[in-house]
């Protein structure tokens, strides 16, 4: 068995592995023959089919979605730190989805993807603010340069989010739960909210596969290969955004996934986007899936933000890729 084959047999064994717990496991402990058991109790299949399989569901979504954008942006801006959190883009999503709540926006045509539709615009017009700094202070788009302008985009978004739930009051306090990332309570609507936008952004990005790889040697190389860079860039650029702004309207912001798994994806099985992209969104999933169940289980019955259990696991990752950084110089 080669090694690639292994690692997609590893990790979508691992993920059935993690949807089967994520479904059974809880405040009541339902068997997984609920699945295929036309005859199980009515109150448990309720609780699996409506409760937990949409949440479980939409988690994997979500791990999926930030997992493949963290990918993408580590391989188009060559530099293994950036991902949607890091870069602000998760911030710029996030402002969009609270100025729609905010201005209680409902736009006739758009319906439902009102919200999702304003939070990947946020999304895109922060990675292009982003980019667009970070070319004006630094022409050769250093790796410290792009990192900083996104915690500096990052940070002046943080503060209009704030500002805008200081002004309503208890009317929006519940957006500070929202912020701190959830999946919590979340039906199908949610899914087939988030679901087509996902999956546009997940062609947009797989259809740039080898562009990616041979962007990593640089755009010279890349347009004498006979890669079209800047179409490249901008469908890389909206898919990621898409896939962000969904994953944020219907979970809020959820830290460092985008960061983590294309890094140990990278480690264990090389850097071939043509890999890297399709596992990255596999494994994305598998994480989210077990964080929220980790969130809601293990101080039960309080439920934990999903956001602060990624943050415990991405916090020390990301400072542990950063401090290897410095020392090697390279991707």
């Amino acid at each position: 068995m080669s090694k690639k084959i292994l690692a997609y047999f590893v990790s979508i064994i691992a993920l059935i592995v993690s949807i089967g717990f994520g479904v059974t496991i809880g405040t009541v402990a339902i068997p997984i023959s609920t699945l295929w058991n036309g005859s199980a109790d009515a109150g448990a299949a309720n609780i699996l089919w409506n409760i937990r399989m949409p949440r479980v569901v939409l988690a994997g979504m979500v791990g999926a979605s930030l997992a493949i954008a963290g990918a993408a942006f580590q391989g188009l801006l060559k530099n293994p730190l950036a991902d949607p959190y890091t870069l602000g883009i998760s911030s710029g999503a996030s402002v969009g989805a609270v100025i729609t709540l905010f201005f209680g926006i409902s736009i006739p045509f758009l319906g439902i993807f009102t919200l999702p539709v304003f939070s990947m615009l946020g999304a895109f017009l922060t990675m292009l603010g982003v980019i667009g700094f970070a070319k004006l202070v630094d022409r050769s788009m250093k790796m410290e340069t792009i990192i900083l302008t996104g915690i500096i985009f990052s940070s002046f978004l943080g503060s209009i989010i704030s500002l805008m739930i200081a002004l309503t009051g208890e009317e929006l306090r519940q957006i500070i739960g929202w912020l701190l990332g959830s999946v919590s309570m979340r039906g199908w609507d949610y899914v087939k909210m988030a679901l087509p936008f996902m999956v546009i952004g997940f062609i947009l990005m797989w259809l740039s596969r080898r562009e990616l790889n041979a962007m990593l040697f640089g755009e010279e190389r890349a347009k004498h290969l006979g890669v079209n860079v800047k179409q490249r860039k901008m469908m890389i650029l909206i898919g990621g955004s898409m896939v962000t702004g969904a994953a944020v309207a219907v979970s809020g912001t959820i830290g460092f996934v985008g960061l983590v798994v294309p890094h140990i994806v990278r480690l264990l099985w090389g850097a071939d986007h043509r890999h890297v992209l399709p596992l990255s969104l596999v494994n994305g999933a598998t994480l989210l899936i077990v964080c929220d169940l980790v969130s809601r289980t293990i101080i039960s019955p309080t439920e934990l933000p999903i956001g602060v259990i990624t943050a415990f696991i991405g916090a020390p990752v990301f400072a542990f890729i950063f401090f290897n950084q410095r020392r090697t110089g390279g991707m």
